[in-house]
C-alpha cells in the first residue's frame, strides 16, 4: 500500500471523498448552488421557436451531483401557454457557448404549471449546467413572468435547495 501511495499527487492524499450528505433518510447539499442566471432570445408575444435557458452552478463543494431541477411559473399573465416536454435538453456549459448533452427526462404538470427535470446521470460539483425549456410560443400576453426555481441532490429523498427566481420579460411585438 505504501508503494501505491507515492505515485498519488500530494493534494489526492488528504483530500476528503466527495459523498451527499445524508439526515434522517434524506439528501442535502453540503454547499448548494444559491442561483439560477436566466436566458431567453425571444422577447414577443405569441413568438415561437423559443428556448428559455435556466443556468446552475454546482459549487466544487457541493457535496452531491445535481439530481434534477423543479421549475416552476409563479407570476405571469398568462398560464396556459404550452411547453413540449419532451424537447428539454440540457448541458454542459452555457447558452450559446454547449459543452456536452446531458441526458435528461422532464415533465410538465400543467395544472401547476411546473416543469421536473431529473438527469439519470448526475452532473458532478464544479460544473455549469443549463437546462433549456422549449415552449410551443411565447405567452399570447406581455407581462413580466417569474419561475421559481429549485435544485435537487442526487441521492435519496433530496432536500430543495432554493435558486431564486427567472425574470422573464414578454412585450408587445412591434407594429408598423
Amino acid at each position: 500500500m505504501a508503494g501505491s501511495a507515492a505515485l498519488l499527487p500530494p493534494a489526492a492524499l488528504f483530500a476528503p471523498a466527495a459523498r451527499a450528505l445524508e439526515l434522517r433518510g434524506q439528501t442535502w447539499f453540503t454547499k448548494p448552488p444559491w442561483k439560477v442566471d436566466f436566458r431567453n432570445y425571444y422577447w414577443y408575444v405569441m413568438q415561437s421557436g423559443g428556448e428559455y435557458y435556466f443556468t446552475v452552478n454546482l459549487p466544487e463543494e457541493a457535496g452531491a451531483a445535481l439530481g434534477g431541477l423543479e421549475i416552476q411559473q409563479t407570476r405571469g399573465v398568462d398560464t396556459q401557454f404550452p411547453f413540449m416536454a419532451e424537447r428539454t435538453r440540457a448541458f454542459v456549459g452555457l447558452p450559446r457557448r454547449e459543452g456536452p448533452t446531458i441526458p435528461v427526462q422532464a415533465v410538465f404538470h400543467a395544472a401547476s404549471r411546473r416543469f421536473s427535470v431529473r438527469f439519470p446521470e448526475p452532473p458532478q460539483p464544479g460544473q455549469t449546467i443549463t437546462v433549456a425549456l422549449r415552449p410551443w410560443y411565447n405567452p399570447s400576453q406581455a407581462d413580466t413572468y417569474m419561475f421559481a426555481v429549485q435544485a435537487l441532490p442526487a441521492g435519496p429523498n433530496p432536500v430543495p435547495a432554493s435558486l431564486g427566481f427567472a425574470t422573464m420579460p414578454i412585450y408587445e411585438g412591434i407594429r408598423f
